[in-house]
């Protein structure tokens, strides 16, 4: 069992006196209580190559206070979410299984011992509810891997929010921190500042003068993100930088669909199509005997995440509709057997995905990105300018996508124009894509050409959609009728759908003659 709190605060350098403030009366804070001085015990567990560490995350198992397993992933800017479990003698496989795809087939060891000394006060609002936690730490470390090494010391100083609290809090708190002599600690963690001040190679020097330098702070350098200045950068530049980015959000993603957060299946599918568009847009750049067996896994990875998000999808649509229709037009059971048969339909489950995303497959999956990133396969292209190439990838792809509307427009209406359709919505996607690669260096014209190319895929997408629901509403027409059930308003939202997918071909023509305005595609080659 596993509990997950997001943790919003802010670390201070303290003085050797290790004071705390009294914030009385700043902003809403009407009085401070004294929680007392806690003993924590602590001992963080990494890669021996800090893979955890590389991407901020820390591990570590607590004694004192708060006691337990502690996961904490970053979020963003003074935000992290702590993932806790009960305190064992060994890591609980739920919080292993969420830094699995960091850590692979690598083990975890003990690496730093962290023992704090933590005086604790709450700021609390006029009706006595907590605000914030103050607190002053004497911090000793040690670090533990490869070798032991001597303890440093240090004192520092933490503001952490109340669960639900205002982070403008933070931002009110701070001046009045600074006018007790307390300073932004360089370091994000606590680990952070241990590693760097216990570092063989950098010990005595100060952890705020390493942000920059120290290992810890940085991405693998498979992943890290280079910046890209367009006057000089190449081919190969930018489309490795956008590939870095699909993969690092695949990495980053995988605790967040392991803890079934919103919208994280979704995503991560999105990066792992994001990836195979570009290996195949920009196939002058990377060489495909190599990216097509990766984009092949790619593919399988989506099809898995998408095992039930596309019956989702198509169920939540239909529900729309039989919503709209008014309720003396519904005969029949008509929601209760659209749930038997969404339910009947289900392809996978919880344990299913979690057993791809543990499997072998999948870990070398990611094994085989990192090692791409690394050692890319670039042809000469990939040496020359970006305007060489980028936009010529971008044309291509709309030309394709242009010739695609152009035979869906001239077939008649019915299912060859539907598949004609349907491919006309994968093209405008690739096509989308390949411009979200080209806007490091290409800018405005890019986002605004990614977003004509949205368009376009929107309104085929709901085309599509409809083809869908209407096959789908056939088949639960068929099973009504089978049961002696009404089939009367299966056949009205049938209609519907027909009308809607007749509406967006109607559209079609005006979209597509404003998307294919000579302006549209002079403003990729300027």
């Amino acid at each position: 069992m596993v509990d997950m709190t997001r943790e919003i605060e802010r670390k201070y350098e303290a003085t050797e006196d290790g004071g705390l403030p009294d914030l009385t009366g700043v902003a809403e804070v009407a009085g401070v209580t004294d929680q007392g001085v806690v003993t924590l015990d602590a001992t963080y567990y990494d890669t021996p190559d800090l893979r955890l560490a590389a991407d901020g995350i820390t591990l570590r198992r607590r004694t004192g206070g708060d006691e337990g397993w502690h996961l904490k992933l970053p979020v963003g800017p003074d935000t992290r979410d702590e993932i806790r479990a009960p305190l064992s003698d060994t890591l609980p496989a739920k919080l292993a299984g969420l830094v699995r795809s960091r850590t692979r087939g690598a083990a975890l060891v003990p690496l730093v011992h962290l023992l704090s000394e933590r005086h604790v006060k709450h700021l609390v609002d006029a009706d006595g509810v907590p605000l914030a936690e103050l607190s002053a730490d004497r911090v000793t470390a040690r670090r533990l891997a490869p070798e032991p090494g001597e303890p440093v010391r240090w004192a520092e100083a933490e503001v952490e929010l109340a669960e639900g609290g205002d982070p403008a809090l933070l931002d009110t708190l701070e001046p009045h921190l600074a006018d007790a002599g307390l300073r932004r600690s360089a370091a994000p963690s606590k680990l952070a500042r241990a590693l760097a001040e216990t570092d063989p190679d950098r010990r005595g020097e100060k952890a705020g003068k390493q942000k920059e330098s120290a290992g810890p702070a940085k991405a693998p350098k498979e992943r890290r993100e280079k910046g890209i200045k367009p006057k000089k950068a190449t081919a190969g530049d930018v489309v490795l930088g956008y590939l870095r980015r699909q993969v690092t959000a695949i990495v980053t993603l995988d605790p967040a669909v392991r803890l079934e957060t919103p919208d994280s299946v979704h995503r991560m599918r999105v990066a792992t199509r994001r990836m195979r568009s570009a290996f195949r847009s920009y196939r002058g750049v990377l060489d495909r005997t190599v990216t097509d067996p990766i984009g092949a896994e790619l593919k399988w990875l989506a099809a898995e995440l998408g095992v039930d998000r596309d019956r989702e999808v198509l169920t939540a649509r239909l529900d729309e509709r039989l919503r709209e229709v008014p309720v003396e037009l519904r005969l029949g059971p008509v929601a209760a057997r659209l749930r038997v048969w969404s339910h009947a339909r289900r392809g996978g489950s919880r344990e299913r995905l979690l057993g791809v995303l543990d499997g072998d497959r999948y870990l070398a999956l990611l094994d085989a990105l990192d090692a791409l990133l690394a050692d890319p396969p670039l042809r000469p292209a990939a040496a020359r300018p970006w305007a060489e190439a980028i936009p010529k990838a971008v044309l291509g792809d709309y030309e394709r996508l242009a010739g695609r509307i152009e035979a869906a427009l001239a077939t008649p209406a019915g299912p060859d124009r539907d598949v004609t359709l349907h491919e006309g919505r994968k093209d405008a996607k690739r096509a989308r894509y390949a411009a979200e690669v080209a806007r490091p260096v290409l800018g405005k014209p890019a986002k605004a050409f990614a977003e004509l190319m949205a368009e376009v895929q929107e309104l085929l997408g709901d085309h599509q959609d409809s083809v869908v629901a209407r096959e789908a509403l056939r088949e639960l027409a068929v099973e009504a009728h089978g049961a002696g059930e009404s089939v009367f308003t299966f056949g009205l939202l049938y209609g519907r759908e027909e009308a809607r997918a007749a509406a967006r071909e109607r559209e079609l023509p005006g979209l597509w003659a404003e998307t294919s305005r000579k302006k549209h595609r002079a403003a990729l080659e300027a």
